[in-house]
């Protein structure tokens, strides 16, 4: 019994060595998780911040569509949020997780803008990702709005317009075609019912995954929203819209003032009820079923400024 319970002693200086290292050992794996955590929550916001200032360029007053690509060392996951609630504008959000060693990492960094308009998928995932973009007027330019496609998805753009298929052959995206369409793509069809998102160019109706979004017709500012709804989901078109009728508000609001001055100076446009009553229209606005009677308000405001001696924009 002797021999066995000696043989059974650890010294010490063993046991305290032992306890040590395992702390050790513990200590540096946590402290190199929580510093991979905040180094990729850091790279998760630059990355958010440099595609904020990647869409400036985009950001121009030309009818044509102009087209950027962002490239990204890791997969990445891009979230797409929006805030209708925030300030005068709502907010645009950009959240992003990315592949390390194999696992997603997630991250709890928010990268906002309230004058940025993206329209995507809630979450597109890649390392390539295309965005190009086409100015919004309603009747007036309103805002720059913003299309994010991965470079992993293809769209095909099938029986479209000669307008549409000329602009999209323009923009040069590798991902988006207008023939020789695969299996895999995701086929954009226009006067049919038979694709996974159907066009309805006419009366300004895009279905996708069994919901309708509204697009008011043909013409250019509808032209730039039924991209808008042809590449996000329903949640985030709806969400973007509300926020450009925001936007409308506020700027019918500005040109009231604008039409106020002229006013004075005896330049009359006879816009002035007009201005308001979109300006009612737009603070009214629920969802883009209430687009076309707003763009019924825009094409009489369009005509009226269109013939007046002294316009306001």
């Amino acid at each position: 019994m002797k021999n066995r319970k000696a043989a059974l002693e650890i010294p010490f200086g063993w046991l305290f060595a032992l306890i040590a290292g395992a702390v050790i050992i513990f200590l540096a794996i946590y402290f190199s998780s929580r510093l991979i955590h905040t180094e990729q929550e850091a790279l998760s916001a630059e990355t958010g911040e440099e595609i904020g200032i990647l869409l400036n360029p985009l950001e121009t007053g030309f009818e044509s569509a102009q087209s950027t690509s962002i490239s990204i060392p890791s997969e990445t996951r891009i979230h797409n949020e929006c805030d209708d609630f925030s300030e005068n504008f709502g907010r645009q959000i950009i959240r992003l997780d990315q592949k390390n060693l194999g696992k997603w990492s997630k991250t709890d960094v928010d990268v906002s803008f309230n004058n940025k308009y993206i329209f995507s998928e809630s979450e597109i995932e890649g390392k390539k990702f295309y965005i190009f973009s086409k100015p919004f007027y309603f009747p007036f330019k309103i805002a720059d709005l913003f299309y994010m496609t991965s470079a992993n998805e293809r769209y095909c753009f099938m029986n479209a317009p000669d307008e549409i298929s000329e602009e999209i052959i323009d923009l040069n995206q590798s991902n988006l075609i207008t023939e020789g369409c695969a299996s895999s793509d995701i086929t954009v069809c226009f006067y049919s019912s038979n694709c996974d998102i159907n066009i309805d160019y006419s009366s300004g109706v895009a279905e996708k995954d069994g919901e309708e979004m509204y697009f008011a017709g043909t013409g250019e500012d509808a032209k730039a929203l039924m991209y808008a709804a042809i590449f996000s989901d329903r949640e985030v078109y709806e969400c973007q819209v509300k926020r450009l009728m925001m936007r409308l508000k506020e700027l019918s609001l500005l040109y009231m003032d604008k039409e106020m001055l002229n006013m004075n100076k005896g330049c009359n446009g006879n816009l002035g009820s007009d201005l308001v009553e979109i300006s009612d229209m737009a603070s009214s606005f629920s969802n883009s079923g209430d687009i076309g009677s707003v763009k019924m308000k825009v094409d009489v405001i369009e005509e009226k400024n269109e013939v007046a001696i002294c316009k306001l924009w």
